[in-house]
């Protein structure tokens, strides 16, 4: 579950802002949040995941306040929409990343997420080896290493071209369901929201309004 409550952001020296965010994803639903360019989506989920502060309001998941907790106690799978692959990392370390970080070595964690996306033939690829579609395929197998109950894809699949994204769109549903997440995902993509979505959410003027 996923619950904001009254979150409010102010940009240093602008005009823009959150203005009192208030919205509830429950368990294993997947929600899609839409709105114009620049209206502050990668803002609402930077502080979702802890990279950035809110000035008032609490953050949720699943029945736990965590606003003061930092990113990584947070529980939260975070694919942002550069990706953020680490350039030097093949593809088996970059899923491997969130187990070394905990002192784990979890080979079987990696194979069986490198099997549900379809990526064990690549896991010996640097990053600039991949396509796109490879590269997201990645990306979301990095996340879910984390084991997280929560999943926040900032445009995800944007990049890639019609087809690669329609197979991209089903991979997402699959994982979701497969794992129990509760999601939310950013597009400017009404087809993709369309989609995806049990629950659509648009943010305008700094507010949620439900569609």
């Amino acid at each position: 579950m996923i619950s904001l409550r009254d979150i409010s952001w102010q940009a240093p020296g602008a005009n823009f802002g959150l203005k009192e965010i208030s919205f509830t994803i429950p368990d294993n639903t997947y929600a899609v949040l839409m709105g114009a360019t620049g209206c502050g989506k990668t803002t609402l989920l930077e502080i979702l995941c802890g990279l950035r502060a809110p000035d008032t309001g609490k953050i949720i998941l699943n029945e736990q306040d965590v606003t003061d907790l930092e990113p990584r106690e947070r529980g939260i799978g975070y694919v942002p929409q550069d990706l953020a692959l680490f350039p030097r990392y093949v593809v088996h370390d970059q899923i491997h990343f969130a187990p070394h970080m905990r002192g784990q070595k979890n080979q079987a964690l990696v194979e069986k997420l490198a099997s549900d996306l379809g990526i064990t033939h690549l896991l010996n690829r640097l990053p600039d080896q991949l396509s796109g579609g490879e590269k997201q395929r990645v990306a979301l197998a990095r996340a879910l290493a984390a084991e997280p109950r929560v999943l926040l894809l900032d445009e995800p699949i944007s990049a890639l071209d019609e087809e690669t994204r329609d197979d991209a769109v089903r991979l997402l549903r699959d994982i979701q369901k497969l794992h129990c997440l509760s999601v939310l995902h950013v597009t400017h993509s009404t087809s993709e929201a369309e989609s995806l979505a049990d629950l659509t959410l648009k943010l305008q003027g700094g507010k949620i309004h439900y569609c």
